[in-house]
């Protein structure tokens, strides 16, 4: 047998052929695991017969659908390589991507063609040669595309010969570049089977179990989570795009059992009115990671009786690094849990020696789902990478036992009087106020200081005012960690994964502190 990821849908085809493997929420479209295969076998012929070759990438702007899902199964099948690009996207940004992947074609849907068309519009500047579009029954096809389901049917649905395995490229992913130019992190056939892997060993999956995928298949927490369906034979019912009433309805009406959502998701979906009217007995857990998960999120949900999983990962090491598991959940709030079962985690200070418990530092990880490399870039590779551990960047803390407390990101830490100070601990207190519904907190410019923390607040009582805020801090941080400045917003700025982008909030609040 190859490790090719691809085959996991021709082998549940085979071991589960009637059994539902995917349902599009909105479309209302439900495919068994043989149809999905099917259509994969289609898609996978297509490009074959379109030239398509091992190693050649092509790109994915599409909102989550069959469609994506199917074509990610048929490129991994024939050795050909996934781009999934970030829909929200600008077309300049989008074109970098483009450029620097290589990718010769682009799979689209009509959401996104005044954006495609721009890029087609410049010539030369990408490498894109066939343009396929993804329509639906009473839509037109743009004159440079052509039809992607036209394209698909008319293929046949026999097995391809497998063109790709083990450290063969899969997809590049690309970061989302919070600071500077995006980088492609390259994941392989090995990486992404490892990444399932580890997720299966250590997570709570049983039996025609029912995933909730609201996560854009274009983040690594959903592609990963999707495929691990395939390798369990689970259910995946997926959003097109996240609506917090519709995803109660689809947890009574679908039976959903376990699924995955970012904090603000999850926040999103208990301020919906009346959600107590919609049946959850039968969603037993739901991970929640991309930014730390608030502790009274996590025990409004334990009060409902769903338990809110905190997961740790990145797009590099392929989604796993650190997971909580149920009989901890509560037992150690705000802990993101020990590190995944294939999967070694540790904590160092500046000079590379581990820390001693409970004191911050840098997290690495190591496993053979971390990341070949970040796509024509060797010296941020060797940077990264440094005798087979990669360094996250995250600043974290590990008690006795193992279980890891995420602080902040080292480039968001503000260096007040010489003191280290996390913002997210600071955000920590700030949303235990009744009164805030979200806190982002950044460095300020001090001339006393270097820097003081601001907050920027979400309210959740409009009679909340910044001498309350003050106030409320007061006892509950070290002086030099509370607030020196506070900004009120409708809405915090956040990337498609749900960490709030801190490069925006300080742009908008530049300071100085008072």
């Amino acid at each position: 047998m190859r490790n090719n990821i691809g085959e996991w849908m021709t082998r549940r085809a085979f071991l589960t052929p009637g059994r539902e493997g995917y349902v599009d929420s909105d479309l209302g479209l439900r495919l068994t695991f043989a149809e999905m295969n099917a259509r994969c076998n289609r898609v996978a012929n297509a490009f074959l017969a379109a030239g398509v070759s091992p190693g050649e990438r092509v790109a994915l702007l599409l909102m989550n659908c069959a469609e994506f899902m199917e074509t990610f199964f048929a490129l991994a099948k024939i050795g050909a390589v996934a781009v999934p690009l970030n829909w929200r996207l600008v077309p300049d940004e989008l074109e970098f991507i483009l450029s620097d992947s290589g990718s010769t074609r682009l799979i689209f849907s009509a959401e996104f063609l005044d954006n495609v068309a721009q890029l087609q519009g410049r010539g030369g500047k990408t490498d894109i040669a066939h343009w396929l579009q993804v329509v639906g029954d009473d839509e037109d096809v743009a004159p440079f595309a052509e039809n992607f389901g036209n394209f698909r049917d008319a293929a046949p649905d026999q097995e391809p010969a497998l063109g790709g395995a083990e450290d063969d490229m899969l997809y590049i992913m690309y970061t989302s570049g919070t600071t500077g130019l995006p980088k492609g992190v390259v994941h392989t056939h090995y990486t992404s089977i490892w990444g399932c892997l580890t997720i299966a060993a250590t997570t709570y999956y049983r039996e025609a179990d029912r995933f909730l995928s609201p996560l854009p298949m274009f983040h690594v927490g959903a592609l990963t989570p999707l495929s691990l369906g395939v390798y369990r034979g689970v259910t995946s019912v997926v959003m097109r795009s996240f609506d917090p009433l519709r995803a109660w309805e689809l947890i009574e009406s679908e039976r959903v059992s376990i699924g995955i959502a970012v904090p603000a998701m999850l926040n999103f979906m208990l301020q919906v009115p009346g959600r107590e009217r919609f049946d959850h007995s039968a969603l037993r857990w739901c991970m929640s990671g991309a930014a730390p998960v608030p502790e009274s999120l996590i025990q409004a949900y334990a009060d409902i009786g769903i338990e809110i999983h905190q997961v740790y990962g990145l797009t590099e090491t392929c989604g796993p690094a650190c997971l909580i598991d149920a009989e901890n959940a509560l037992k150690k709030i705000g802990s993101t849990g020990k590190a995944f079962f294939h999967t070694d985690v540790k904590i160092v200070n500046d000079s590379g020696s581990e820390c001693l418990p409970d004191v911050p530092g840098e997290v690495l990880v190591r496993g053979a789902h971390v990341m070949r490399e970040y796509w024509n870039q060797p010296e941020a590779t060797a940077e990264t990478i440094v005798n087979g551990w990669l360094h996250t960047g995250d600043v974290a803390r590990m008690d006795a036992e193992g279980f890891v407390y995420i602080e902040d990101r080292i480039k968001d830490m503000i260096i007040s009087g010489g003191e280290n100070v996390y913002p997210a601990e600071i955000e920590k207190v700030l949303e235990a106020h009744p009164g805030v519904l979200e806190a982002g907190v950044i460095g300020q410019p001090s001339e006393t200081w270097g820097e003081s923390p601001c907050a920027v607040i979400v309210k959740r009582d409009d009679a909340l005012t910044k001498a309350g805020v003050m106030d409320f801090c007061q006892g509950r941080l070290a002086r030099f960690k509370q607030p020196k400045e506070v900004e009120f917003v409708d809405d915090l700025p956040r990337n498609p994964s749900g960490k709030i982008l801190k490069r925006i909030l300080r742009e908008r609040f530049p300071g100085p502190a008072p």
